[in-house]
């Protein structure tokens, strides 16, 4: 077989074998549905015609992009990273829809709604990590890399050792940030569209199977992309309703949601969610070294052609993400001034209807009614749908390509065995998704949110920037890191008030803060400078002169893949 029929990949077998599984699926959550139907949930809603079919143009029109997609989709490079070929625009678009989650969406708001602003330390937080990615990590993130930001670290480190290591903390925060969508996307559904919770979740994991096994990252680029859209649009026209109902005057909204709020004036202070300085620093690094070691995140700066457009992408990205979060601003203090006391919205007992996370559905319900409550809720399902989409390719792409070529054949294979194992990773992380988005129906969603960036901040990240930035690294530095890192994450979130007190019911935990990266972080840096310094091997000295050689491709790009056409 010559060098191009080796890049190419028949689709015959895989397509038959996956348009079987996809038929049991559809199967399974039909039967599903008519169980649904036969008992219908308490906690369910009146069905939202409106939403109902918005989210079924949405996924009309992303199924016919994955068809249109997967005949583009013929080789490693095109499945993980589309060929390099996304425009920079483009990228930055789909990089906000990845990271804008229905989180960012229902949550913030609400934490705004409940504590003033408090709720904005999120927002300052993930704001804070971008202009880090934009000028330290995102041109020589796509100069070094192939596909992951494992191949970064890997570059001139014994593989073999890193791989394995930071394969396992990648996992662990995919997911547990996938469990984290999927779980919150099972009781949004519930309560929205009127489906049974398990219905609900195997719909989702259904359509983030065939989008990402069918489409790989093109398609997953347009679904993000697509939904960005939806989002900003509908934030866009939520806030000028807003800003209509009181006249155009942003002092007015605040102040009204001053004199309605049951804080009054404390609601402009903070202390009320974080009550020390520590606490706020805990946040801060949580959020800003987390999103750096976001797996998912991190695979999109690899989509452009070029470094420049690496760079280009963030500068989008990060003017999309900004622009949304001064619009969630505005929705959640809108919300105190019409939502508090309002009886439409709140039950006999005073809570509010579907509980603080539904902020943002009755706002727009109150202002647009139900049409726009059905289309903020369809493009909440499909905030979603997108975001685990994303998480789900770079699941694969760490399994596939870091593990299974890059460790278990040793770089000994062929680009149609790595692909076949991609796409069988995809339909065993949809397999993964159902049986724990079942198991975690219940568990605090935020908890799982909180591991996954705790890991990501604490075992990924300083072990990323250390490799680019610092010419002293070795091997067992890097593996001492993502060991520390990983191992103090866990223990101090299970010490923590969210295990010991909010799940154990324990009046004190034996660490005191909610998020452990405030000690797990900087050990993290000081096991790799430890150990990076007390390493006298030969191999380490090689690792260190390899630092000029990395240094030079990190800066020009030398020998780097080109960019696909699509």
């Amino acid at each position: 077989m010559n060098n191009n029929d080796s890049r190419q990949v028949t689709f015959d077998s895989r397509s038959k074998l996956g348009s079987y599984l996809i038929f049991i699926g559809f199967l399974s959550a039909s039967t599903l549905s008519v169980a649904a139907e036969s008992a219908p949930a308490a906690d369910t809603q009146p069905i939202n015609l409106s939403a109902i079919a918005i989210f079924a143009a949405f996924v009309a029109v992303t199924m016919a992009i994955t068809y249109w997609a997967a005949k583009r989709t013929t080789s490693n490079s095109d499945f993980y990273t589309a060929g390099g070929g996304i425009p920079a625009w483009q990228n930055g678009i789909a990089i906000s829809g990845d990271f804008l989650s229905a989180a960012t969406l229902l949550g913030i708001t609400s934490g705004i709604y409940a504590m003033g602003v408090d709720g904005l330390t999120i927002i300052i937080g993930t704001l804070g990590a971008w202009p880090i990615v934009l000028f330290l990590v995102a041109e020589r993130l796509r100069n070094l890399g192939r596909f992951t930001f494992i191949d970064v670290v890997s570059f001139r480190l014994s593989a073999a050792s890193i791989r394995p290591l930071a394969a396992v903390a990648s996992l662990f925060v995919l997911i547990f940030y996938l469990i984290a969508q999927l779980v919150g996307a099972g009781k949004l559904i519930q309560l929205l569209f009127g489906l049974d919770y398990i219905t609900a979740i195997i719909s989702v994991s259904l359509l983030m199977v065939i989008y990402v096994a069918f489409g790989g990252m093109l398609a997953a680029t347009w679904v993000q992309f697509i939904k960005a859209v939806l989002l900003v649009t509908g934030g866009t026209v939520l806030c000028f309703l807003l800003l209509k109902h009181f006249d155009f005057s942003i002092g007015r909204i605040f102040t009204e949601a001053i004199q309605l709020h049951p804080l009054r004036e404390e609601m402009m202070d903070a202390g009320i969610w974080l009550k020390d300085p520590i606490s706020v620093l805990s946040v801060g690094v949580t959020l800003v070294f987390g999103f750096i070691g976001l797996p998912h995140i991190l695979m999109r700066l690899f989509t452009v052609k070029d470094a420049a457009d690496s760079r280009k992408s963030a500068f989008y990205a990060i003017s999309i993400i900004g622009y949304f979060q001064l619009l969630i601003l505005l929705i959640g203090f809108g919300a105190v001034a019409l939502i508090v006391g309002n009886s439409n919205y709140h039950d006999a007992s005073g809570a509010m209807i579907g509980g603080g996370n539904m902020v943002v559905l009755h706002i727009t319900h109150f202002l647009g009614g139900d049409f726009l409550l059905g289309f903020i809720a369809a493009v909440t399902f499909a905030t979603i749908l997108a975001v685990v989409a994303g998480l789900t390719i770079s699941a694969a792409a760490t399994i596939a390509h870091d593990l299974y070529a890059g460790v278990i054949a040793k770089g000994r294979t062929s680009e149609r065995s790595e692909m076949r194992v991609s796409r069988l990773s995809v339909i065993g992380m949809g397999l993964i998704a159902v049986v724990f988005g079942i198991i975690f129906e219940h568990q605090n969603v935020v908890f799982i949110s909180n591991l996954a960036m705790a890991i990501a901040a604490s075992a990924n990240a300083p072990v990323l920037l250390m490799a680019m930035y610092w010419r002293g690294l070795t091997t067992r530095g890097a593996c001492a890191g993502i060991l520390v890192g990983l191992v103090l994450s866990v223990l101090f979130i299970v010490l923590g008030p969210q295990v010991m007190v909010d799940i154990m019911g324990m009046e004190k935990a034996f660490y005191p803060y909610t998020y452990p990266t405030v000690v797990s972080v900087p050990m993290a840096f000081l096991a790799i400078w430890y150990f990076s310094k007390t390493d006298t091997s030969q191999s380490a000295a090689a690792e260190r002169r390899a630092y000029d050689e990395q240094f030079i491709v990190s800066e020009t790009g030398i020998g780097i893949s080109k960019a696909s056409s699509h």
